[in-house]
């Protein structure tokens, strides 16, 4: 059983599994692929998704195994301090390692999981699969760093 409004009394490394996975909010973002500079460390989105990402729901197609499957796929709560770096700064992880609100169309505020993509803040019909890409380079977008 989840706590009403955990996020806000718990830092991301006290949370449960089942509340560390209720705080994702199924925006997709995380599963574009990335590209850093190797001088300055800066962070530049693609739109190119993983093979396994959902173009329609944003959701891992095949959450539990995504590690085997995909050899860069990270595990956020793993490696949290590194992924913080990189994630969108609309993303619930972030929100909450840097001790700020959640947004009204978060699924745990609104109670509806369409809202991320009514918002306009997912990666729903913004994406190309990474099989249809030669490079990574021709792909960069903003739009995943927006909020």
């Amino acid at each position: 059983m989840i706590e009403p409004e955990f996020w806000k009394h718990k830092t991301l490394q006290a949370m449960s599994p089942e509340e560390w996975e209720a705080l994702c909010d199924g925006c997709g973002k995380c599963c574009l692929y990335k590209l850093e500079d190797a001088e300055t460390g800066e962070i530049f989105y693609t739109d190119v998704a993983c093979r396994l990402l959902d173009l329609h729901s944003c959701r891992c197609m095949d959450y539990q195994h995504r590690a085997q499957k995909v050899s860069d796929c990270l595990s956020l709560r793993a490696e949290l301090t590194e992924a913080l770096k990189w994630l969108p700064s609309t993303c619930a992880y972030r929100l909450i390692g840097e001790g700020k609100e959640l947004f009204d169309w978060h699924p745990l505020i609104s109670g509806d999981p369409e809202t991320v993509h009514q918002a306009g803040v997912s990666a729903r019909g913004r994406t190309v699969l990474e099989s249809q890409v030669r490079d990574l380079e021709d792909h960069v977008v903003d739009w995943p760093a927006k909020g």
